[in-house]
């Protein structure tokens, strides 16, 4: 069966001209795909023998909210979202001044194993496609009736390690007959991925690069991210360089603040140290408490910021969103499959 959603509107001409179909139709098709349709029944404008067709030879999978929670503090929602194969994944509605933002899975699991995340907690399980990128970003927005503006990859998964599908996918999200969401709308997260990030700078896709960074020295950094065993952060700091190189498009370092771990001023200052001579921003986030992990949030997030600040780096604190329901990456699913062997 075709995944047609997985496919730019040239692609689903080409297509459908073997079923004698015009030109005109693949966009046609494009375009219902993107409002977020669950049947070829849907597309009014088509010809009955072809949503027959379309309906035989091609398969539609829209994902399932089995799970919704929505915060009473600030509206953040959560999404388990069941996919076709029964497997699931999450993604977060977040409203903010400038606009609401979606954070997506890219993966069913994770296999980097960073020790501060629930998401690796039960392995990698697969990839998804582009058309499962897609559908949650479209049925978001569908379910919650508010407009997406900008998209993360920083649910689920990590995005270079599904870097085929991510690329398809925003080429979809962005083409101007679909969602038509512009490239500086989207950040894209990395545990430190080399290859990948080389192969981004290669593109020179106008996106947010945003690197999970959590620790700047070699021996922090692979106790708790194990992906530095393979990158190491000096290797990775220097793809960062010639990513700024190629692109002029300024990083974003994620860094977890855990406590005793990687909060000392040193590390700060190791920080400010290898990412000289390029513009950065570091984004210091408060640890969410995850049951499985040992690790606690940092009491030294306010001096570790203004740390950095000394050395002239751009650092903010990520504002809490959802804090009353389970708002860390991987903890609905993990929840729900925790609740699934019980039965």
């Amino acid at each position: 069966m075709t995944d047609l959603k997985s496919q730019t509107p040239e692609e689903m001409t080409r297509t459908l001209m073997p079923m004698g179909e015009p030109a005109f139709r693949g966009k046609q098709v494009f375009t219902w795909l993107h409002r977020g349709v669950s049947s070829f029944d849907e597309m009014t404008n088509l010809p009955k023998s072809l949503r027959e067709k379309l309906a035989e030879t091609c398969v539609l999978t829209p994902p399932k909210a089995v799970c919704k929670q929505v915060s009473k503090l600030d509206g953040t929602i959560k999404y388990l979202w069941e996919l076709g194969d029964g497997n699931c994944i999450e993604s977060v509605l977040m409203q903010y001044h400038h606009g609401n933002t979606v954070c997506i899975s890219s993966q069913v699991g994770c296999r980097m194993g960073c020790a501060f995340c629930a998401s690796t907690i039960a392995g990698k399980v697969r990839d998804l496609s582009p058309a499962e990128l897609l559908d949650q970003v479209i049925y978001t927005q569908k379910d919650s009736g508010l407009p997406i503006s900008n998209i993360v990859l920083m649910g689920i998964g990590e995005p270079m390690d599904n870097l085929d599908s991510v690329l398809k996918f925003l080429e979809l999200v962005n083409h101007p007959d679909g969602l038509n969401i512009g490239m500086r709308h989207i950040s894209l997260s990395t545990c430190g991925v080399i290859p990948g990030i080389d192969r981004l700078a290669d593109l020179g896709l106008q996106l947010t690069l945003s690197v999970s960074l959590h620790a700047p020295d070699g021996e922090t950094r692979s106790k708790i991210m194990p992906v530095n065993r393979a990158y190491p952060v000096e290797d990775l700091f220097a793809a960062c360089h010639r990513y700024f190189e190629k692109t002029g498009r300024r990083i974003s370092f994620e860094y977890a603040m855990i406590d005793g771990v990687n909060d000392r001023d040193w590390q700060a200052d190791l920080i400010a140290e290898r990412v000289r001579g390029m513009p950065g921003h570091v984004n210091l986030i408060p640890l969410n408490d995850v049951v499985e992990s040992p690790f606690k949030p940092s009491k030294r997030v306010a001096a570790f910021q203004k740390r950095l600040e000394v050395h002239g780096l751009t650092a903010t604190v990520r504002r809490s969103l959802g804090g009353d329901i389970d708002a860390s990456c991987g903890q609905l699913r993990r929840k729900a499959m925790e609740e699934q062997k019980g039965k």
